[in-house]
């Protein structure tokens, strides 16, 4: 079997990011009210509604932004979009960590697996709002670097002459 090209790599990455996003959407979907839940508990100095809309209306853009990397549609406005929640994601949880506000993240949910049944410590852990800071500063960083090498080779090709 042949390992995977340099050129397929940046590929997979999306497809990562992408199935991250995915699951994400569907976990909040799932509970929405749930979901809400753990955002007042970031106990963010933003007014209820804001917050009422951020639940209802951030799954919908992690739900289509999934989609439009796995698709390979409209990537880089979907690589925008997702570095965007991204860098807002690690200040929300960085914010939240620094106050010592220990909270579950609200992120994932680890329930499919199994983890929280079976270890429920090493659930604790993945939840846990230091390690939502540094796997969403990755995750920042993966989708940037996504979104230059998109932006790069869109603006190669555009100046290749016809």
């Amino acid at each position: 079997m042949n390992a995977p090209s340099s050129r397929n790599f940046p590929d997979l990455l999306r497809w990562l990011l992408a199935a991250l996003m995915l699951w994400a959407a569907v976990s909040k979907l799932a509970d929405i009210t749930e979901f809400l839940g753990s955002i007042y508990a970031y106990q963010l100095p933003l007014p209820r509604s804001l917050l009422q809309t951020v639940a209802v209306v951030l799954p919908w853009v992690e739900l289509l932004c999934g989609l439009l990397l796995l698709a390979g549609f409209w990537r880089q406005t979907a690589l925008l979009i997702v570095t965007g929640l991204m860098v807002i994601f690690v200040f929300a949880t960085g914010q939240a960590w620094a106050r010592g506000i220990d909270i579950s993240c609200g992120c994932f949910n680890l329930e499919m697996f199994g983890i929280q049944a079976r270890l429920p410590g090493l659930a604790h852990f993945l939840e846990s709002v230091s390690f939502a800071f540094f796997r969403n500063l990755v995750l920042a960083n993966l989708a940037g670097f996504l979104l230059l090498r998109e932006t790069h080779s869109s603006t190669a090709a555009q100046a290749i002459p016809d």
